[in-house]
């Protein structure tokens, strides 16, 4: 297990402080004693506890008095990859990104830190192989796109960098897995194509303690991945959802009917064995590393 240095209690930036994991992890600094500055398209909109700050692609953030960052914002991978849909993914990454960095460049004192969301889509396709941080990027366009993200986070000139790549995360109140369990308890719940590929999944807590854990601890640096420990194949999390809902899952998904959705049917049916070898090896305590307890917890 590597050492561990925490640092005291900081002021953090979170961007995407509005969305799902923002507002979660904005709750969870704050309680760990941490001040909290809220970037968001829509700063009138507060957050509890947070100083509040705009957020835009189109011009550098004010990230006066952050000593560390959480950059989140972007647009949401899940749906219908039209060109529109595509073009916003990677502006709101890239682009966002960009401000980040452009804003990092001109500060005095930069921040210790900069931990950057990113995308186990980074990877592509991995079969049944175990994908680690080491692994190369796969191909397509999320592959592309996490890559370009990266390398912008990569060119800020903040202390330390790090880049946490996360799997599907399962939450309570947003994100698929309400809608998924929706449709498993009208019965209508079933396995994605063959249901043999891999997916990389994390709760929602322990993606937010994942991403303090960066913030706090010196020693971490560069790519880690953002998923359980114990990702599971399709056909299984199937299985383990229905038994959570009581409702059985007859049907299936084939792989062509997924085809209407696009590129973004990769997603759904490409195999990311992925596993936090980085998180592991530094000593972070999974809340749920297993996806039945996790369910259970949330649902």
């Amino acid at each position: 297990m590597a050492s561990q240095r925490r640092l005291p209690p900081m002021n953090i930036g979170i961007t995407g402080a509005s969305g799902l994991i923002g507002r979660r992890l904005s709750d969870l600094a704050l309680r760990r004693g941490h001040e909290v500055l809220a970037f968001s398209r829509t700063p009138e909109r507060r957050i509890p506890g947070c100083t509040m700050r705009l957020f835009s692609q189109d011009a550098p953030p004010n990230l006066e008095s952050c000593e560390a960052l959480v950059h989140l914002a972007g647009e949401s991978v899940l749906g219908l990859w039209t060109s529109a849909k595509k073009q916003r993914i990677a502006q709101s990454r890239i682009l966002g990104t960009r401000r980040i960095a452009e804003s990092i460049a001109t500060m005095p004192h930069p921040p210790e830190v900069l931990v950057s969301g990113s995308a186990i889509g980074f990877y592509g396709e991995g079969g049944d192989s175990e994908i680690l941080e080491s692994t190369p990027g796969g191909s397509g366009f999320l592959a592309q796109t996490s890559r370009d993200w990266e390398a912008e986070a990569l060119a800020s000139k903040a202390g330390r960098i790090v880049l946490l790549r996360t799997g599907l995360v399962l939450a309570r109140e947003g994100g698929a897995l309400p809608l998924m369990a929706r449709i498993f308890r009208l019965g209508l719940g079933g396995k994605l194509g063959s249901g043999s590929q891999w997916m990389s999944w994390i709760h929602l807590d322990d993606l937010c303690r994942l991403f303090l854990f960066c913030v706090e601890n010196q020693s971490l640096s560069g790519p880690m991945n953002g998923t359980a420990p114990w990702p599971v194949r399709n056909v299984d999390f199937t299985k383990a959802l229905a038994t959570q809902v009581r409702r059985p899952a007859f049907f299936a998904m084939p792989a062509f009917a997924l085809r209407w959705l696009g590129e973004f049917s990769h997603e759904l049916l490409d195999s990311k064995r992925v596993l936090p070898s980085v998180a592991c090896s530094h000593g972070f305590p999974f809340q749920f590393p297993e996806l039945s307890p996790a369910l259970a917890e949330l649902l």
